[in-house]
């Protein structure tokens, strides 16, 4: 039986309901797109059922506030046979303050990386902008660690399993203190995550597509594409600058972008 964009939503839904992860759903999105003709643009059928459930959370009465742009590392688009990246939508009840505690039970499947995250002060409504125009539009940058978290068993992700589950969102810490675009370089800063002091992850801003403005030109081109373009006051959360790490329990997670500042992940202890 072919499944429903509808009923593969509400499996990834529950999934999260429910802390008990799902098998991967890139067979049944690519039998979905079958059914309704349009074959070979699975892709169009996980974003709808990216979009299903970023509708229910609408409903629900909670509130969008910017985009998440992932696969930015060519190595790993390279790894999942694309050549682009995708986005998921993030939520203020996602947002995680500086040093704020974070409950094992928010989380499924955790794991941690360092980012440059953009707050716009202007709206990016065409659907080809410049990086002069993600510049002009940005009031300042911060620090961020995104925690990802995949609804999907054992992370056996492909392109298709990622988007369906939000581009595999959990959570997301911004620092606080504000810098402007001028004032540090993003393609040569460096990055350096430490858990404990013991160092975890390195990178460098031209790790996200060379430059995170690009990776913000593309998030800013295919939103307004789609109807739905970035506003001012949406975070963007650019990509990894490095590579991503496991997170356990009890972990402290310190990420130093040069020019920019740190930002921390704190978990708390297992129960």
């Amino acid at each position: 039986m072919t499944l429903s964009i509808e009923q593969m939503a509400d499996a990834l839904w529950q999934a999260e309901q429910t802390a008990t992860p799902v098998q991967p759903l890139r067979d049944a999105i690519t039998a979905a797109a079958a059914a309704g003709g349009t074959v070979g643009d699975a892709l169009a059928t996980a974003y709808a059922v990216q979009t299903f459930n970023t509708q229910r959370r609408l409903a629900a009465g909670e509130r969008l506030v910017g985009r998440k742009i992932g696969l930015t590392s060519l190595a790993v688009q390279k790894q999942l046979g694309v050549d682009s990246p995708d986005f998921g939508a993030l939520f203020a009840s996602m947002a995680v303050g500086h040093g704020e505690e974070i409950a094992a039970h928010r989380l499924m499947q955790p794991k941690v990386e360092a980012e440059i995250a953009l707050v716009l002060e202007r709206d990016l409504p065409h659907t080809r902008h410049t990086v002069a125009d993600i510049i002009s539009a940005t009031a300042y940058a911060l620090p961020a660690i995104e925690v990802v978290g995949s609804r999907i068993a054992n992370w056996d992700i492909r392109l298709t399993d990622t988007v369906a589950d939000n581009a595999s969102s959990g959570l997301f810490v911004l620092g606080s203190r504000p810098v402007k675009l001028s004032d540090f370089d993003l393609i040569r800063c460096g990055m350096s995550m430490e858990r404990r002091g013991d160092q975890v992850s390195t990178g460098i801003g031209a790790a996200c597509l060379g430059n995170p403005l690009n990776a913000a030109v593309w998030l800013a081109n295919t939103m307004a594409t789609l109807g739905a373009p970035l506003r001012a006051g949406d975070v963007v959360m650019t990509g990894a600058l490095g590579p991503m790490v496991v997170a356990q329990p009890g972990d402290v997670f310190s990420a130093h972008i040069e020019g920019l500042g740190s930002v921390d992940a704190v978990f708390s202890p297992a129960n």
